[in-house]
């Protein structure tokens, strides 16, 4: 299989934010490249692709808008649109792969390392013919515009897909590309769910808030040989009306209300009624 290299450049000091080889290009691959590159130099404002099908995946335009960064593309058969990661191309073909010409058996991770040592070493050392100056020192003297980068962990969250599901109420499960995955016992009065998840990790998906957007629980696939002989809880009905089992009298709470509240001396705010005798006539309307 044939290499490809994925680069992402600063468009202002022409910084190599990162640079991977990776054996396919897909949205996986390229969701994986952006987390890397967000965590080393932070969150850009605006990300300018090609529309190529892993940029244009849902996932990754799902997840770019989920952080917040404005993604642009170019047109279509328009190269000269992204001319600077054309220029950087043509120097990494005329000097880093030149210089690896003499290895009988380049590996990926021989490739990668090699990739990493040249860009950092030398491609960000070297005065640029159009900046007058090295690419480090033009993003060092350059005003800090982005943005704290987000954990590993939320980056990866974030380049997922959002859809809507019907739950299955003989079960408690939706089904996913193919799988069924089982939603909690607390969230079985919801008919339809949304769910946020990345085709190429069917490991866990998220169960979200439909008004809020905010994370509810993760979700795993339903283990059909482990609930074959499993016993399950009785579960109660769903429904509005109050519990039964309510204790008679004030509650707890409320009784320690009352008595902090007498505790202060002072006397109840509000006004009694005054009670009428029977001899009193009706007060007028």
């Amino acid at each position: 299989m044939t290499p490809l290299l994925l680069g992402v450049l600063d468009d202002r000091s022409r910084l190599a934010c990162h640079l991977q080889w990776y054996l396919e290009e897909t949205a996986k691959t390229l969701a994986h490249g952006l987390c890397q590159a967000f965590q080393k130099r932070a969150l850009p404002r605006a990300l300018m692709t090609d529309n190529g099908s892993a940029m244009m995946a849902e996932e990754v335009r799902e997840g770019l808008h989920r952080l917040g960064i404005l993604h642009e593309t170019t047109l279509p058969y328009s190269p000269y649109q992204n001319a600077k990661q054309e220029v950087f191309w043509a120097g990494v073909e005329g000097r880093l792969m030149a210089m690896l010409e003499g290895v009988q058996e380049l590996t990926l991770e021989l490739l990668n390392e090699a990739t990493q040592a040249w860009v950092e070493r030398e491609y960000h050392r070297t005065p640029h013919s159009e900046l007058c100056c090295t690419p480090l020192e033009r993003y060092l003297a350059d005003p800090d515009v982005g943005r704290e980068s987000l954990g590993s962990e939320d980056l990866r969250r974030a380049f997922r897909a959002e859809i809507t599901r019907t739950q299955r109420r003989s079960d408690g499960t939706i089904s996913l590309a193919g799988r069924r995955f089982e939603i909690p016992s607390r969230y079985r009065h919801l008919e339809r769910v949304r769910i946020r998840y990345a085709r190429w990790e069917l490991a866990t998906c998220d169960l979200i808030d439909g008004h809020s957007g905010a994370i509810l629980c993760a979700l795993y696939p339903l283990d059909k040989a482990a609930n074959a002989d499993g016993q399950r809880r009785r579960l109660d009905p769903v429904t509005n009306e109050p519990s039964a089992n309510t204790a008679p009298g004030i509650a707890p709470l409320l009784r320690k209300l009352m008595a902090d509240y007498a505790a202060t001396g002072l006397p109840p705010a509000y006004l009694p009624t005054p009670h009428l005798n029977e001899d009193d006539p009706e007060p007028a309307p």
